[in-house]
């Protein structure tokens, strides 16, 4: 018989969520609290498994990369038992979650028609990143990020309200390594003479070349193709430093999205970012000119590796005019992206503002100027 592992509570047999507000796993009905590493060991299963079943390895889309992937398992063991999977049939999410989580809508798209499955043969994290923001504290969040914005529909904030509050762990490769290479800059110093009423300016040109090396850990790329990247880059940066080993006891009472981007399709965006740091800080031994502009690089990748890990966000859904509005809180420091709504009559009234306020300082200025006339 096959044994799984629900994560109940010991002291009542209760269902168990874990808490960002403490940090532990916490009992929905008696309130008993526990730490993931004390909850994991009064969980702890032997793991069975049939001789003749083989593994099924997991697609990582790795065949010809240079990022090394050894760290990456499919080995999920007896977690596996206390998963469930659920597919979205209209935007194709594939959401990992407790069994006992309560899966009724699409985290992407919204779409109530959510399929469950048995789960099995996912890439299991290396690490994650749990919440610490509570959902009460990310939707007070997104209330402060309403103030003070000029062109927000009055309406929009006076009544807007939630449809829906989702935490969800997004999928990430982290990528750690070293670059090395070489960059070449042109740069210029300018100078100004003058000899009566001659002036010449003198602008000499250089090339200066810097090499050196650079280590990195954690580079982040989101490997979800339903969460758009420039919403993901604007909740940036996370702790690193808060980040756990994978337990399946940060899952209870959140989703956690299977990656769909594969880490070939992810490597150049990672190469990119670590390229980019790479120069910028060959760049900043570039002293003393009065212009510096890149003019060529020749940069490497050695030692790499790529981990797998989950990072908490909050997505929260909203209506205006019959448009559907996407935000996404930080689930570990609060930070708040998103698209707001401009009120018509909001940027009329700015511009009409601003026009009274321009039609007043010219009047002014043209009275000034008529009393010198006279």
């Amino acid at each position: 018989m096959e044994k799984t592992n629900n994560y109940k509570c010991p002291a009542c047999g209760g269902g168990l969520i874990f808490s960002p507000k403490t940090g532990k796993v916490t009992c929905e009905y008696c309130d008993s609290s526990y730490t993931v590493e004390e909850i994991e060991s009064k969980n702890k299963v032997e793991e069975t498994a049939d001789s003749g079943e083989q593994v099924k390895e997991a697609d990582i889309g790795n065949e010809g990369a240079e990022w090394s992937t050894d760290s990456l398992s499919s080995e999920w063991g007896s977690e596996s038992g206390s998963m469930k999977e659920y597919s979205c049939p209209s935007c194709g999410a594939s959401i990992i979650c407790d069994k006992t989580t309560a899966a009724t809508k699409c985290p992407y798209c919204d779409n109530p028609a959510i399929m469950e499955k048995q789960f099995s043969g996912a890439l299991k994290p290396n690490c994650v990143i749990p919440f610490a923001i509570t959902k009460k504290e990310a939707v007070a969040r997104l209330g402060d990020f309403y103030k003070n914005k000029k062109f927000l529909p009055k309406l929009f904030s006076d009544k807007n309200h939630l449809e829906e509050t989702k935490g969800i762990y997004v999928p990430f490769w982290f990528f750690d390594g070293k670059t090395e290479g070489s960059a070449v800059f042109r740069t210029t110093t300018t100078s100004r003479s003058r000899r009566g009423n001659t002036e010449t300016i003198t602008t000499r040109h250089f090339e200066c070349e810097r090499t050196g090396s650079l280590d990195f850990e954690s580079i982040p790329v989101d490997a979800s193709k339903k969460m758009p990247d420039d919403l993901m880059d604007s909740l940036e940066p996370f702790d690193f430093s808060a980040m756990k080993d994978f337990s399946t006891a940060y899952l209870p009472g959140y989703l956690a999205d299977k990656f769909d981007d594969t880490i070939e399709e992810c490597t150049p965006r990672a190469e990119r970012r670590c390229s980019e740091s790479f120069v910028s800080s060959l760049r900043a031994s570039v002293s003393g000119y009065d212009s510096v502009s890149l003019k060529q690089s020749n940069i490497t990748f050695r030692n790499g590796k790529v981990r797998y890990g989950l990072v908490p966000v909050w997505l929260l859904y909203t209506k205006y005019n019959g448009e559907r509005f996407l935000f996404a809180v930080n689930g570990q420091t609060g930070k708040v992206a998103g698209t707001l709504p401009a009120g018509k009559s909001e940027v009329f009234a700015y511009n009409a503002r601003n026009f009274l306020v321009s039609l007043a300082v010219f009047a002014s200025l043209i009275a000034l100027a008529a009393k010198f006339v006279i």
